[in-house]
């Protein structure tokens, strides 16, 4: 395992070094390349499926899944889909598909790899410093080689993946690493340095501040390398590695043929943990580290949950199975993310489920409504990243309410009503919405107040003469399905926070909506705005809908 530097310019020179001799090749057009259309960039973000997202939820008598409850009581997790980011495409990588996300500080890294039998590979850079407006900062493709997994660290993403190294002169082995340059969303191909080990394809990486992991599947090894120079400092073979994990100087390997491993960080084994599952042919699947337990992706039998100290079986984590016309060898565990006791599993074909992690176990909750297949699912803060295959990378909103916000709202009830909420004329009525609720629909002929983060189906309607506060999160609609706020002659809304409509805001005669502590409003459809409607107070306009 020996490390190859590419230094791009009108000639690419490649040096292999072997010992103390130095072979130099010379290649006529570049196998990596910037995508420089600005326009192709920005045209990647989708938002045609954007808004509020159903959830489908497992009925306790019959055992299917339905969208909402059979009680018709609002739901909890107000999640909304944000945007999607649709694969790259070029010539020669026209399958792409996306296999892995990791999120760091401001950017999302995303990997893209072919599902024939063909090499050909990408990787996005985006932007997600405004979560509600992501954008394509920069994309590298890779003509001869698939990207199976990357990580982000200190100025370089280290990706790994597979080549045909029989035709390509410069690739010492199929499963390779590689260190490339990214600096604030925007890669460099001046300096990109790759390793290779043992084994068909490279399959997962870690890093820590002086090494880098890498598992290679197929008669391949886990391999640390110097973090500085790329150079193999200690391997250990394996037979079918899938997926590697790093926490408190210890790594956790799968290995498809035996289960998990657990090494210190000089290779030095501590434990194993047996695992008698299908974990498939070539498929992605991961170990994950939670605190004192260990999360394995086990294909069709869901999560399996182990004790990282012990190695004792503690869970399964089911597949909840809604897809209609979807093989049942599709309907698969490839990976599991956990935020605040939300348990997100990426089930393939089944889509993406949420689980609940209780005190001493994990409750299944429902199906996520989104589509295409996930493979790789990762959460941070209020947001999910679910790669989807041949849909790409989309990004997802948890709507968590914010600790001032509770705080302010502490005197309400939380709401436990029906999904269709319903204000009549003389009611003066005030809810909080604890984690979260999703609504159907919302009618105000008195008075309401909403505390938190609510999602909205269908129409929002205030009658003549009503009042609606709000304070926090309302988002009403999608992209598909496009609703809107109606506001009629004399009714006042009032807005603090965050409103979002996949559609239009209509204000009749004489209404009004104010704005208060510069209000962050994102409107995809038009404003109307009839005879003395009134706009007051300041805010951020985030799709310029008012002008």
């Amino acid at each position: 395992m020996k490390r190859i530097s590419f230094l791009f310019s009108t000639v690419l020179l490649l040096a292999i070094s072997c010992s103390d001799e130095t072979t130099f090749y010379a290649e006529p057009e570049s196998t990596i390349k910037l995508e420089s259309n600005i326009d192709i960039l920005t045209n990647s973000i989708v938002f045609g499926n954007s808004g509020v997202l159903d959830i489908f939820e497992k009925d306790e008598i019959s055992g299917k899944f339905s969208k909402g409850n059979a009680e018709g009581v609002a739901g909890d997790y107000p999640l909304t889909l944000v945007a999607q980011v649709s694969p790259p495409s070029f010539a020669g990588g026209t399958n792409l598909t996306a296999s892995h996300v990791h999120v760091d500080g401001s950017f999302a890294y995303v990997s893209y790899n072919t599902v024939d039998v063909s090499y050909a590979g990408a990787i996005d850079i985006i932007n997600i410093s405004d979560p509600n407006n992501p954008v394509v900062s920069s994309r590298l493709y890779f003509t001869n080689r698939d990207i199976n997994s990357l990580k982000y660290d200190n100025g370089f993403v280290y990706a790994v993946g597979g080549i045909e190294a029989e035709g390509d002169p410069t690739a010492l082995s199929n499963a390779f690493v590689a260190k490339i340059p990214a600096v604030n969303g925007i890669f460099s191909t001046t300096g990109i340095v790759f390793g290779y080990q043992q084994g068909f394809v490279a399959t997962d990486v870690e890093t820590t501040a002086t090494q880098v992991f890498v598992t290679s599947g197929m008669d391949g090894a886990l391999v640390s390398y110097d973090k500085l120079s790329l150079t193999n400092t200690k391997s250990v073979l394996s037979a079918d590695l899938r997926s590697l994990a790093v926490e408190n100087n210890k790594i956790a390997v799968l290995d498809g043929s035996k289960g998990v491993s657990i090494y210190d960080l000089n290779f030095q084994l501590i434990r194993e943990i047996p695992i008698n599952s299908d974990f498939g042919v070539s498929t992605k699947k991961t170990v994950d580290f939670d605190a004192d337990r260990i999360n394995v992706s086990e294909g069709s039998k869901g999560v399996g949950v182990y004790n990282a100290t012990s190695g004792a079986f503690i869970e399964y984590i089911p597949i909840l199975i809604n897809p209609d016309g979807v093989d049942m060898s599709d309907i698969v565990n490839n990976a599991v993310a956990i935020n605040d006791g939300v348990v997100l599993m990426a089930n393939g074909g089944a889509g993406l489920s949420l689980n609940e992690k209780k005190t001493d176990n994990t409750e299944e909750f429902g199906i996520i409504g989104l589509d295409g297949s996930i493979n790789f699912v990762e959460s941070k803060e209020d947001y999910v990243f679910a790669a989807s295959g041949k849909l790409g990378l989309q990004i997802l909103k948890m709507n968590k309410p914010s600790e001032t916000l509770l705080n302010r709202c502490a005197s309400l009830l939380v709401y436990l009503g029906n999904d269709n909420m319903k204000v009549e004329v003389g009611q003066e009525l005030g809810y909080s919405a604890g984690a979260g609720k999703r609504l159907k629909s919302v009618e105000i002929k008195g008075s309401l107040l909403l505390c938190g983060s609510w999602t909205v189906q269908n129409d929002t309607k205030i009658d003549k003469g009503g009042l609606f506060e709000m304070n926090g999160s309302f988002i009403v609609g999608s992209n598909k399905k496009q609703k809107e706020i109606l506001v009629e002659e004399n009714a006042v809304f009032r807005v603090e926070g965050n409103l979002t409509i996949y559609g239009d805001l209509i204000l009749k005669k004489g209404a009004s909506i104010e704005f208060l502590n510069n209000a962050v409003v994102t409107i995809f459809g038009e404003v109307v705005l009839e005879e003395n409607a009134k706009v007051i107070g300041d805010f951020v306009d985030v799709r310029k809908a008012f002008n």
